[in-house]
């Protein structure tokens, strides 16, 4: 039996599109023939997490998100994965909220750093995820310690995500910005470098980067996907 997987999409649906199409590649790896994924996803309006994300009004976006984990809850989903690394802030809530297992993006992300021997790590992804603790905290409780990009990359790296890759654009100009602000975090110490932000990985990818790089979105998909295939009890 496979577990039925939720997911809490719509943040953007450029991240939910690449959610569905890894879980579902690596369910056919693993099993083989005609498989896929047993899932359920329920997307919300990014143009409202957007708004509240830019109001700071954290609790609202919890008690959306919160509903959202609830509905897939009563719909059948045995696990549930939100499809953001920046929406993690409210990670607490959610899990609170719904007896099911929640599969943290930080934790599985943390445990494939680890076993890699990495203590030092760079982080791209949203203003959100690279200046607040939320993430730096979790990250630091596993042993790893993060470098985030200076001013004004910082800003450089969350201007595109949400001016273009949230809006399906891919720049070239762009990638290669994405590749100077990573060889910039390999100068400053950092071991491997966390695409800490979904649709990151729609830009750039292993070969950008001279250190190893560990994509959070792939990493969260595998980890939901071994509780899925997991044997009863496991």
């Amino acid at each position: 039996m496979m577990r039925t997987i939720g997911l809490i999409g719509g943040m953007s649906w450029e991240s939910s599109a690449e959610y569905y199409r890894l879980l579902n590649e690596e369910v056919r790896r693993r099993r083989g023939g005609h498989h896929c994924a047993r899932s359920l996803m329920l997307t919300v309006d990014f143009a409202e997490v957007e708004a509240m994300q830019r109001a700071g009004d954290w609790a609202a976006a919890g008690r959306l998100l919160v509903r959202a984990a609830r509905t897939l809850q009563e719909g059948g989903a045995e696990l549930v994965l939100l499809c953001t690394n920046t929406m993690h802030r409210v990670a607490g809530e959610i899990e609170a909220a719904i007896e099911v297992p929640f599969v943290h993006i930080v934790d599985a992300t943390a445990e494939r750093i680890t076993a890699a021997g990495v203590t030092t790590a760079g982080l791209l992804g949203t203003r959100f995820t690279m200046e607040m603790e939320f993430y730096r905290d979790r990250m630091r409780g596993h042993g790893i310690e993060l470098l985030v990009p200076h001013e004004p990359d910082r800003t450089l790296v969350h201007d595109v995500i949400y001016r273009e890759l949230t809006r399906n654009r891919i720049e070239e100009s762009s990638r290669a910005a994405y590749r100077r602000v990573i060889a910039d975090l390999a100068a400053r110490g950092a071991r491997g470098v966390i695409l800490g932000c979904t649709e990151i990985t729609l830009l750039v990818g292993p070969e950008d980067s001279p250190v190893p790089v560990f994509d959070s979105t792939r990493i969260h998909v595998e980890r939901a996907v071994d509780l899925a295939l997991a044997s009863p009890g496991a």
